[in-house]
């Protein structure tokens, strides 16, 4: 007879010292609990294919129910776009809201999305290389990111600090987030974007829905308190 904390550490030893999946002991060999496996049987995929209209559709839809701003836009109309954009965040941030808008972007985002800033908005590079400070950052006023994956049924945006995604901090400091996601990174269940960032498991995660809120005072919604309180999310459909 043992009791639940003697369990509990041979489940955690059985988990550790085993090289199959699960924590359940099923027997033992010598004197170490063996795991047996852990069954699978939750849905691996939606009935929707990636980048379908049903999955785009979900995922608008569950976007503006957290509050985010979702943008149908063509690859050739996201310079436009962010330039406008850029305007909303004027001065959010900064004392002197007559000053043009201060963009961090990663250092690997394509370059033509950012033809349209100039003389609208100072761009402000970001790298592993050459990071910026974190009082930098909070002198910016937006961040401009591509994204790795995107999950319709929870209409979650990840990011996986790929070159045209940069730092975690770039996307949590400054209060306006601007999001480029391409039709072909939506899919429609967590399953699916797990095993897509499972191809690259050493990379810094950070999972967006809508902009960052919290309820936990008085049950009244703050926005902006562990990131950004304004999401843009610039839907490229799939192209002809």
């Amino acid at each position: 007879m043992t009791d639940a904390r003697t369990d509990v550490l041979a489940r955690v030893r059985a988990a550790l010292g085993a090289s199959g999946s699960g924590t359940t002991p099923s027997g033992r060999v010598g004197s170490r609990p063996q795991p047996a496996p852990v069954p699978r049987e939750y849905r691996p995929a939606g009935e929707h294919a990636p980048g379908s209209a049903e999955v785009l559709d979900q995922l608008v839809d569950r976007l503006e129910d957290y509050k985010a701003h979702v943008h149908r836009v063509t690859e050739a109309e996201i310079p436009a776009l962010l330039a406008e954009l850029s305007d909303s965040a004027r001065g959010i941030r900064r004392a002197e809201p007559d000053n043009s808008p201060r963009m961090v972007v990663p250092a690997g985002l394509d370059g033509a999305w950012l033809t349209a800033l100039d003389g609208v908005a100072e761009v402000v590079r970001d790298s592993r290389e050459e990071p910026l400070a974190a009082s930098e950052l909070d002198a910016v006023d937006a961040v401009v990111t591509a994204a790795r994956v995107a999950i319709s049924e929870t209409g979650t945006i990840v990011l996986d600090g790929a070159p045209d995604q940069g730092r975690r901090a770039i996307s949590l400091v400054p209060d306006v987030h601007l999001c480029v996601v391409r039709a072909d990174q939506v899919v429609q269940t967590v399953p699916e974007a797990v095993r897509l960032l499972g191809e690259h498991p050493e990379r810094p995660l950070t999972w967006i829905s809508g902009p960052s809120a919290t309820s936990d005072i008085e049950l009244d919604r703050v926005e902006g308190v562990h990131g950004p309180r304004t999401l843009h999310v610039l839907l490229v459909p799939p192209g002809p």
